[in-house]
């Protein structure tokens, strides 16, 4: 095996995915500009091929169903053994799906018991622009600064803003921000 590229933020990877064309990403989820969900969705929409590994330090229920709903093939946490992670690589490989043992049965008891109650979540209420502009709002990006970051004017961000809001039923930007950690849109470390 051989690392061809390390990124700091989601973006960073979407664009390295691109252009190395690597057989395996790990993926953390918590990134910033692009959290890790979202960059995997991105990146498996144009490169189907490409096998996504998360990594994180969330072990809660939601972290791991976004990442598997958006095409990933294995889910580890950051304290894991060299061990596993080998593990974890030769199983996407071999075209199956890793789920890291120490979080295995917590997720599948959560999920169980979570199953009739339709969850809604930022994923299932809000578009990936509209995540993409919550995550950087969250990240303390102003109005300006996000409409040159995606090449759109500043009355397309404030018209997402508002939308936003008004399909979360939001009405403070300390609310968003809340909101967003809450999904894993942004963390704390961003």
């Amino acid at each position: 095996m051989e690392v061809v590229a390390e990124a700091e933020d989601g973006r960073t990877t979407v664009r390295l995915a691109r252009e190395l064309l690597p057989d395996v990403i790990i993926m953390d989820i918590g990134m910033p500009h692009l959290n890790g969900i979202d960059a995997t969705r991105q990146i498996l929409s144009e490169l189907p091929n490409v096998k996504i590994i998360a990594l994180s330090m969330h072990s809660d229920r939601r972290f791991v169903a976004q990442m598997f709903k958006s095409g990933a093939s294995g889910y580890l946490l950051k304290d894991c053994a060299f061990e596993e992670l080998s593990r974890a690589l030769r199983s996407v490989l071999s075209n199956q799906i890793y789920l890291s043992p120490a979080i295995a049965g917590p997720v599948m008891e959560d999920y169980v018991r979570h199953l009739s109650k339709g969850d809604p979540s930022s994923f299932s209420v809000l578009t990936a622009r509209e995540r993409e502009i919550v995550q950087l709002l969250a990240e303390g990006m102003t109005t300006k600064q996000i409409a040159a970051s995606l090449h759109v004017s500043i009355k397309t961000v404030e018209t997402h803003r508002q939308q936003i809001m008004n399909k979360l039923n939001i009405h403070s930007m300390a609310d968003l921000i809340k909101f967003a950690i809450r999904e894993g849109l942004t963390s704390l470390d961003s």
